[in-house]
Formats: structure tokens, sequence, C-alpha cells
């Protein structure tokens, strides 16, 4: 049983104002796995006054000892991989080769990146007689969701830090541990107090009064269009900065060539990954109509050879994160059965075998229309479904199809075809053949938000444009800025 019940404030650990806990249930069991204290108002205070006292210490720093902070910081991540992992399995059901892998290692690689931004960052440059100048923001509010929570923590504090702007991180309280564990690797690696904090809790009592204040200049939010629209809303008052990576219902194009079954079967896996709880998950798959058959016939068949159970095993599926995410997945998919959709393999209720945990049954739906639920809707679980297309065209305007803009996919093998298609998705992350790149800007069109995160592209929010007119005398305009 894990007992968090400590704040980071200041450069150390203190009780929070109140005496007051958070349970948090671990979904593989249904049980209480431990407790986090629950912030307040009060303690957004005292952290928001430790960020603004430390910022003008940390802003004036020179880049190669923010670079040697986040070094030192990466040196004790590495020490606390297993931690971070364990942290994750229990927390939100992440099996143990995900939380050792992508959901640990992606937290990792976002840290090196920036560090290697860092070092090259244009801070400033002259453009004729004028200096253009990027300074760091000032204090950021940091507000991070559960499905994927050591990631999201790294894209926006190292971004942060390295930037030179101080934070105050809100974890979610569904999923705290890993935000724990990190402030300590943050405390191990010596940063400077007031640069980090930590304040756990819930979104009224922490997040709200942490959008709302008058002395942080920035919030960076990630989770659902509604939530997300809340902290707008919040934030508006103080005219503050806002950034957001919401929801989405991402399209996943698959072309017609001898590849089709193989990348039918790897979006399948994609999906169904994490649960399916990934905001850029490739949910909608879209097929050539004249083979919709062949196409049924390879999902079912991917999505039935999903082992799901135990995270700590070698279940390739744990999970879903909470008894109410468990509730709505299982809503949506008796509301596509109910809306006429065909059910090619899962459906309602848990996996054969499973009578404890809020498991769901990979799930694959086709005949599926642009009016129905399941179509249109964030399902935030492992339910898939497919829709035919006539041409590309067809098919583009199908993906362009809804108010979501994170995320596309294309899978085929001619390359300039899925160039041409990915140019045409309105998204603001899209993959050809499941490529990746950490310095691949991250962010959404319409409704899944605004701002850009990782690489060079997460630094870009962090920080204001200051223009410095004459600068320069107009003779001297090559010089270099002093």
């Amino acid at each position: 049983m894990r007992e968090y019940l400590e704040l980071y404030v200041d450069g150390r650990w203190t009780a929070p104002a109140g005496p007051h806990t958070i349970d948090v249930v671990n979904p593989a069991t249904e049980q209480v796995c431990g407790k986090v204290a629950a912030g307040s108002a009060v303690d957004v205070d005292r952290a928001v006054a430790a960020a603004r006292g430390a910022f003008a210490g940390w802003s004036g720093t020179a880049v190669k000892d923010r670079v040697a902070v986040l070094q030192d910081i990466a040196e004790k991540y590495r020490e606390r991989t297993g931690d971070l992992a364990d942290a994750l399995t229990e927390e939100m059901g992440a099996p143990a080769a995900l939380a050792g892998g992508a959901q640990v290692q992606l937290g990792l690689g976002h840290l090196t990146t920036a560090v290697e931004i860092l070092r090259n960052f244009a801070f400033e440059e002259r453009r004729g007689t004028t200096l253009v100048v990027r300074e760091p923001i000032g204090v950021c509010g940091l507000i991070t969701p559960w499905n994927w929570p050591l990631n999201q923590i790294a894209v926006k504090v190292f971004p942060a830090l390295a930037t030179g702007c101080t934070t105050v991180l809100k974890p979610s309280e569904k999923a705290p541990f890993t935000g724990q564990v990190f402030a300590e690797i943050l405390d191990a690696a010596g940063v400077p107090a007031g640069v980090f904090n930590l304040v756990q809790g819930d979104g009224p009592g922490v997040g709200v009064p942490l959008a709302r204040h008058e002395d942080v200049d920035m919030v960076s939010f990630t989770g659902s269009v509604r939530a997300g629209a809340d902290v707008a809303r919040n934030a508006a008052a103080t005219v503050k900065r806002v950034t957001q990576e919401l929801g989405g219902k991402s399209p996943n194009i698959v072309l017609d060539d001898d590849a089709f079954a193989a990348n039918v079967g790897k979006g399948v896996a994609a999906l169904m990954g994490n649960s399916g709880q990934t905001c850029s998950a490739p949910s909608r798959m879209l097929v050539p109509a004249a083979r919709m058959a062949e196409a049924v016939e390879a999902a079912g068949r991917a999505a039935a050879a999903i082992t799901v159970g135990d995270p700590r095993g070698p279940a390739a599926m744990g999970p879903v994160s909470s008894a109410a995410q468990f509730e709505k997945v299982q809503a949506m998919i008796q509301r596509g059965i109910d809306e006429g959709a065909t059910l090619v393999t899962g459906g309602t209720g848990r996996p054969e075998g499973l009578e404890r945990g809020y498991y769901v049954r990979p799930t694959v739906f086709a005949d599926v229309t642009q009016d129905m639920t399941v179509a249109r809707e964030e399902i935030f679980g492992p339910v898939l479904t497919l829709h035919g297309y006539d041409d590309l065209d067809h098919a583009v305007r199908l993906a362009n199809d809804t108010q979501y803009g994170l995320a596309g996919h294309v899978a085929g093998q001619d390359l300039g075809t899925a160039r041409a298609v990915a140019r045409r998705i309105r998204a603001g992350w899209v993959t050809i053949n499941e490529g990746f790149d950490f310095g691949c800007p991250f962010g959404g069109y319409k409704r899944s938000g605004n701002g850009r995160e990782w690489g060079e592209f997460g630094f870009h929010d962090y920080l204001e444009v200051k223009g410095i007119a004459g600068y320069a005398p107009a003779d001297d305009d090559d010089r270099p800025a002093q």
C-alpha cells in the first residue's frame, strides 16, 4: 500500500494544508492500492509563490547550466526506471512490457531530446536592425492525464525547465504515483528550490485554482475536450496563455496494395495498445470498400489474438484505468450494437475467465456509418470501427469528417501516395506506416486543442517573443547580436 501524504513545494516535502487524501484504485484488482495527499487552493498558492520566487534566478541561468541540470535529471531518471514502471502498472494497469517499455522510455526520450535542442536553441536572433528575443513566459501550471502519465509530464516539464520557466505540476488523481516518483527524481537531481513543484489533488481542489491563479503565466493541459474548455474558462479572467492537447477520433487510411491485410493487423494492434486509451490512437480504420470482407476477416483475427489479463504477467493488454472508464466503454459498445453496426469480435462484458478488474474485450465493428455514435465520439477504449471508402478522395473526406484533428494515420507501400494522402488529413500529427520521431510536433486541429509539444516545437509555447527595434544601426545589419 503506497502512501504519499506530502507535497513537493519549494524544494521540500511538506504536509498539505488540509488532512484530506485521495484513494488510488488498482484497475486490475479493483482494490485500493494507495493514497495521496489531496491539495487545495492554499497549497496551490504556496507552490505558485515558490515558483514565482525562483523564476528570476532560474530564467537568468546560462544555457549550459540548464543543460547540466537536465542531464542530472536524466541520470536519476535512469536509476528509477524500474520504480516508474511498477508505479504505472499499479496505478493504471499498463502491462509490464508496456510500462517498462514505451511508457517509461518515452519520458526519457523527451528528456534527452530537450537536452539536445537546448544546446543549440536560438533564444536571440538579429533581423535587420531589430533584435528578436525569446524569453521564458514565467510560472507554468501543468495539468496532466492518467493514460500516458509519464509521457505527458515529460513533454511539459522538460521544455518548461529547458526554456527557463518554473513549474507547478498537478498529475491526474487517478494515476498520481508516477508524478510522485518523478518529483523524487527531480529532488534527487538537485533541481533548485521552487523551480519544480508538485501538488497532488483533483480538478476542483487543485486544477481550478491553478488555472485561475493570477500569478500563473501559462497553463498547459492534456485531457478531455470538456475539461479543456473548463480550464480555458478558468484561465480567461487573467488572460494567461492556455495550451491544450485534447481528444481525438483519428482515422487510419489503409491503402489498396499487397500489404493490405498486414496493415489492417498492424492498425488493430496500434489501437489496442494501452487498452485503446491513447488520444492519437487509430480508432477509425478506413479501407477500400471492395476489400471490406478481407478487412473484416483480418481485423477480427488480429483483435481475437490479443491476450488480455493481469498486467503483471505476459498479457498484451491490461484493464482500462477505472470503473468509470469501464462503464463508459461498455456503454459505447452497446450503443454500437443498438445503432446497427456489425459486431465482428468482442462485445460487452469482461473477457472470459476475468471476473474482477476493469478488463474490456478487444472489439471490432464493421458496417459503421458516419452518423453512428461509435464513429463520431471518442470511446477511449479497445474499440475499432471499420469504414469503407470508394476512392482516395472519399477516404480523405471520411477522415476529415470529425470535430477532432489530433492525429491521422496512413498505411501503404506506395510512399508517394501515402505522402499525398497525409498532406490532406486535417490533423496536427500524421504518421505514415507508423513512423515515429521525437522531434515531430504533436498537437491538434479543431477541438483537439492548440499549441504543440515534442521536440523544438515543444519549446515555443513556453516562450514570449520580444522585439527590440533599433537595437543596431541601419548600417550594422550583418553583425551578430551581442
